[in-house]
């Protein structure tokens, strides 16, 4: 196949830049076309510091659709309906939506784009609704146990993640003399993630009934996410273990482990690492990730393999920062 001409809207915050840092490396890509109302005329690498000496072109003020293969939406949740309702020639092309705007089913003809449940489905789609970062890690966690049925009663999550999550605007919960050496609950049992978890579960298991408690954490660090859920289950550890990695089989990013996971060990990767374990009737699945790789942007460029019928991996060959 040719090339791929990507557009990206939006293109100044943390996920495009961490777009731009990976498909100016991927091999069947030829252009990015960075659109950004607010720094316009600016060069990329201005912005995104870390692109300095790989990225040489300036931020557009317009994208032209007859250019492009697929465009990723990298504007603020809520901003995406918008801007597709006054640009409607996009959906002339493939649409990757990094925003909460699609995710639920019915949207605009857009498939959820977990690869990890949707991967068929996902090979025919057009337009994308990339999942969110807690959702990710979250569904990641439960997916082989609502699968196969294994779950009893309620879900209990809790989840830390670091401050890159709330995106690049300045607010009071970012800035560093606030984050730095703290932590604090927010969102409690109504963050806005739970609804596509709760779609996902229903698709994979319509007869669950249980209730999915979440308590989200800010960190004081900048990327990544760690959750721990845990619900009751009549299976034993490894017959749950077995459950997990068959599920897993084939999916290139997701890897069922035997020790407990740290951050470090995802971070600036597109892989999610699950730890299985279980004490009396209770199961603990405990999930990294890194919010804006395999929550975010590396998730999109897998999404785009996809659906462009590349090898699902390609250009996500990342390593973490262990040191």
């Amino acid at each position: 196949m040719h090339k791929l001409n990507i557009g990206i809207v939006g293109a100044a915050g943390y996920t495009a830049g961490e777009l731009i840092r990976i498909l100016c490396n991927h091999p069947n890509v030829d252009q990015i076309i960075a659109q950004s109302e607010s720094q316009k005329g600016k060069k990329i690498s201005s912005i995104h510091t870390d692109l300095v000496g790989d990225v040489e072109s300036e931020f557009q003020e317009k994208l032209d659709v007859r250019e492009l293969d697929v465009v990723f939406l990298c504007k603020g949740h809520g901003q995406s309906q918008t801007y597709l309702a006054a640009h409607t020639e996009l959906y002339s092309i493939k649409i990757i939506d990094l925003s909460q705007d699609f995710r639920i089913s019915g949207s605009h003809e857009f498939v959820y784009g977990l690869p990890e449940m949707s991967r068929k489905w996902i090979r025919k789609a057009n337009y994308i609704a990339n999942p969110g970062c807690f959702a990710t890690a979250i569904q990641l966690g439960l997916l082989p146990a609502m699968a196969a049925s294994v779950v009893h009663g309620d879900i209990h999550v809790s989840g830390l993640t670091g401050s890159t999550g709330a995106g690049q605007a300045k607010t009071a919960t970012s800035h560093y003399s606030w984050r730095n050496d703290n932590a604090s609950v927010y969102k409690a049992f109504e963050h806005q993630h739970l609804r596509e978890i709760g779609q996902s579960c229903d698709q994979l298991n319509p007869s669950f009934s249980g209730r999915m408690n979440f308590i989200p954490y800010r960190g004081a660090f900048t990327r990544g996410i760690i959750t721990s859920t845990y619900f009751n289950s009549d299976e034993s550890e490894a017959t749950l273990k077995s459950i997990y990695k068959d599920y897993y089989e084939g999916h290139p990013f997701t890897h069922v482990i035997d020790h407990n996971p740290d951050l470090k060990m995802v971070t600036n990767t597109n892989k999610a690492l699950v730890h299985v374990s279980k004490t009396e009737n209770q199961v603990l699945i405990i999930t990294v990730i890194d919010n804006l790789l395999k929550g975010a942007s590396g998730q999109a460029i897998q999404n785009m393999n996809l659906i462009f019928d590349l090898d699902e991996a390609t250009g996500l060959a990342l390593k973490s920062n262990v040191f």
